[in-house]
């Protein structure tokens, strides 16, 4: 398994707290990787950083088998080099169908000659099936997404993060708000994605990271506390403190 993105020494303070204190952190390709932690520990911060939304006061933030920095980048660049962001709440286009979410996030030319011509090639109508297959929504292509349950609209984001192809896919707190069964199923993909993309889950509930069964990082005050196994991380006597027992 090979280094991915490789985050060392990055800090950052916002009028005078300091959100993110001498983090380092890597994750490798293929890897699935969960990270918990308090409110307030940099959890969010630490997301904002490696897709280039903030940017850290020091350290660095390398990607690919090349090591390049990110931190020179934009945030388009950063999600064009293969990091994809799927946040907390939902983000689909509700008044159109799967079908369209998909085929509006596929990794495609985007100048003006791209959208007057706009026609869905064969490869990529069978690219849009390939993915409905793999969340689990392929007998909804043509449900409007405003429709679908809490819990089919974040499959169908994740869906959206994976026709822009990415490597690396950061999740923001999956199972809240789902069913056992969506949780279940949810369980499954992530685990099914982690075989070929870094995939780093954040997420408070302890018995959605128990059921991912990855290595676990903690975070806070903005550092890592303790990474390895979940069963390792509960039971180290600073994570039961100022996490677990709380």
């Amino acid at each position: 398994m090979s280094t991915l993105l490789e985050v060392q020494g990055i800090s950052v303070t916002f009028d005078g707290f300091r959100a993110i204190n001498n983090l380092s952190f890597e994750i490798g390709l293929p890897e699935l990787r969960a990270i918990i932690g308090p409110n307030g520990a940099g959890k969010t911060t630490f997301m904002d950083i490696v897709t280039g939304k903030t940017r850290p006061d020091t350290g660095t933030v390398r990607w690919g088998d090349m090591g390049h920095s990110l931190l020179a980048l934009s945030e388009a660049q950063i999600a064009q080099e293969g990091i994809g962001r799927k946040f907390q709440r939902p983000t689909v286009f509700e008044d159109q169908t799967v079908r369209d979410n998909l085929q509006v996030a596929l990794k495609k030319p985007r100048g003006p000659l791209a959208a007057i011509f706009d026609k869905t090639s064969s490869p990529e109508r069978a690219r849009i099936a390939e993915i409905a297959e793999e969340i689990g929504l392929p007998d909804d292509l043509n449900t409007l997404a405003g429709i679908l349950s809490h819990g089919q609209k974040q499959w169908l984001e994740i869906g959206m993060l994976l026709a822009q192809d990415p490597k690396l896919l950061l999740v923001d707190e999956p199972a809240a708000g789902m069913t056992n069964e969506e949780r279940e199923h949810t369980t499954a993909l992530l685990k099914r994605l982690a075989e070929s993309h870094a995939v780093v889950v954040v997420e408070h509930d302890m018995e959605f990271v128990r059921r991912l069964d990855c290595r676990v990082t903690v975070l806070h005050e903005g550092s890592v506390l303790a990474e390895g196994s979940l069963g390792h991380v509960m039971a180290d006597e600073r994570v039961v403190e100022v996490y677990l027992g709380r």
